[in-house]
């Protein structure tokens, strides 16, 4: 039998029902292809049916996380803050899955257990947690970079008898805390945004914290009816910026989230006058202002003393503040968080710090946790504690390429692929915003289109030839990994000192490696467009 003459489920298999499934769906869908979307969650939306903890919000504008593709889509819907909460954003997707009549093509709660390339005939064989097998010639991986929870292992664990929740995991019915005793474990970008929302509702709440976070005031607010109008307006102009920009953002708001820095502005040779000033104007991002501080270890330094500072001038307890205060990592290391009152909720007098840098965890026990300190007792432990990052999603599942080989295996001492679109044994294989790509320093919206319009440009291309073979060339694959490390060097990401899951420092063991192309997203898609000009130059195609 040739490879022609086998029957499959579908053309295209994409793996994943959030953004990029359901954009690639779309795309894919329209374009002539048969396609089968497999995800296991219970509902579409990817991260935004996930984390649903309270507090869970985006944190870039708005209108800038959106789709651009249908001009009247954007001007129908409405989103009602600058920063949307997730139940808007997960309405949203669930609008795009009705809309666009998706459902029908989307097969929920069935996760993907194996993935196995049959080179006889050039197809996936898929595996389900559900027991099905299915067959494609093709399969687009949408699973994305913050979708693989992880949780510590701390001794004892299993024995607590109150409630375990994971902030990425949050029952979709929510959870009843009012008047009980909460531990928080994480301070990351979930955690920041949990702990003001808990502190509310719970008895108490302790926060269990191994670093400290640099975040900043989110200014969040209701948009004004004017303002939904003259954006709506500026739609085109918006997007165009979006595509072109190394970020995918635009000037949608006007109102200053991050202060940029100004490259001729030097921390090195400003006076304390002039650092004073800064704090009295910008507060919080007065530690964002200096061009020297992104590439200078001692300008970081200063530019963290700033944010120290105004950290004590929030926080009352000098005991506590000192402990919130990062000591041990550069800004720029890890990903920027927006926080809604985080600092201002250890005022409380219903909210503990427990520093574990300095009281450490000694086990968990029916009643609760004991760190060097004693007892911490609970009735709910939520772990806040962020995920197997980039490439987790992907080695999670058994997917075997070329000669059986199996991916996490492979990528055992980090992820490697070219350009975040494929890897190399692993034939008709696509991922979107892969290990390799600009990945999550873009906005993922405007990303996406880009990214899933080239793949199915490249998908009409092999159609149209007849081909049903195509194949990264290793020698591309380590040319382009050598260029996502040479565009990493003197940024604070490659710090010794840092260790987030931009890297894979999050996790113990974990490879320590960055495959995030730092080059930007309009650098990146320029070069993915002369690949398609030169005949998809980098991939074996027959």
């Amino acid at each position: 039998m040739g490879v022609n003459d086998v029957a499959l489920d579908a053309d295209v298999i994409v793996v994943g029902a959030g953004m990029s499934g359901l954009y690639a769906l779309k795309v894919l869908r329209e374009r002539g292809f048969r396609v089968i979307v497999l995800d296991r969650a219970a509902g579409v939306g990817g991260t935004w049916f996930w984390n649903r903890y309270p507090g869970a919000r985006c944190d870039i504008p708005s209108f800038e996380y959106s789709f651009g593709f249908d001009p009247e889509l954007e001007q129908e819907w409405e989103w009602s803050e600058q920063f949307s909460p997730q139940p808007e954003i997960e309405r949203y997707l669930n609008h795009i899955a009705d809309r666009y009549d998706l459902r029908r093509d989307i097969r929920l709660e069935t996760g993907v257990a194996a993935m196995t390339f049959d080179e006889a005939t050039d197809t996936w064989i898929i595996d389900t947690e559900t027991g099905e097998q299915l067959s494609a010639r093709f399969c687009v991986m949408g699973t994305g970079g913050l979708s693989a929870p992880h949780r510590p292992d701390w001794p004892g664990l299993d024995s607590f008898a109150g409630e375990i929740l994971q902030s990425s995991l949050w029952p979709e019915g929510g959870v009843e805390l009012e008047g009980r005793r909460v531990g928080i474990v994480g301070n990351g970008s979930s955690g920041v945004q949990a702990i003001p929302e808990l502190a509310k509702m719970a008895g108490h709440l302790t926060v269990f914290q191994r670093t400290a976070a640099f975040t900043w005031p989110s200014q969040n607010r209701p948009l004004t009816d004017t303002e939904q109008v003259e954006l709506k307006a500026r739609y085109r102009e918006l997007r165009a910026q979006q595509y072109a920009s190394p970020l995918a953002t635009a000037n949608t708001t006007g109102a200053v989230i991050f202060t940029i820095a100004d490259p001729d502005r030097r921390i090195l040779e400003s006076t304390p006058d002039e650092r004073e000033a800064a704090l009295t104007e910008h507060g919080f991002s007065a530690s964002r202002l200096w061009g020297d501080a992104a590439k200078n270890l001692d300008a970081n330094e200063m530019a963290v003393e700033l944010f120290r500072e105004m950290v004590r001038r929030t926080v009352e307890d000098p005991e506590v503040a000192d402990s919130l205060c990062p000591k041990d990592y550069p800004i720029g290391c890890k990903r920027p968080v927006l926080d809604n009152g985080y600092f201002e909720t250890f005022n409380r007098e219903n909210v503990t710090l427990v520093d574990l840098r300095k009281n450490p965890i000694v086990e968990v026990v029916p009643e609760g946790v004991i760190t060097a300190d004693g007892l911490n007792e609970l009735d709910v432990l939520v772990f806040a504690t962020g995920f197997d990052a980039v490439s987790g999603a992907l080695t999670r599942i058994d997917l075997r390429g070329n000669d059986g080989r199996l991916l996490r295996d492979d990528w055992a001492d980090g992820p490697r692929a070219f350009m975040g679109f494929g890897v190399a044994g692993y034939p008709n294989m696509f991922m979107i915003i892969g290990p390799g790509s600009v990945g999550v320093l873009a906005t993922y919206p405007p990303h996406i289109e880009l990214q899933v319009g080239w793949i199915a440009d490249f998908l009409d291309h092999l159609a149209a030839n007849g081909n049903t073979h195509v194949e990264v060339e290793p020698e591309a694959q380590e040319q382009w990994c050598a260029e996502v490390e040479a565009a990493a060097v003197g940024s604070m990401f490659t710090a010794p000192s840092c260790n987030s899951w931009y890297n894979g420092g999050n996790i113990e063991g974990k490879a320590r490696v960055l495959p995030i192309y730092l080059g930007g997203l309009d650098r990146f898609m320029a070069r993915a467009r002369d690949l398609a000009a030169n005949d998809y130059e980098g991939f074996s195609i027959r």
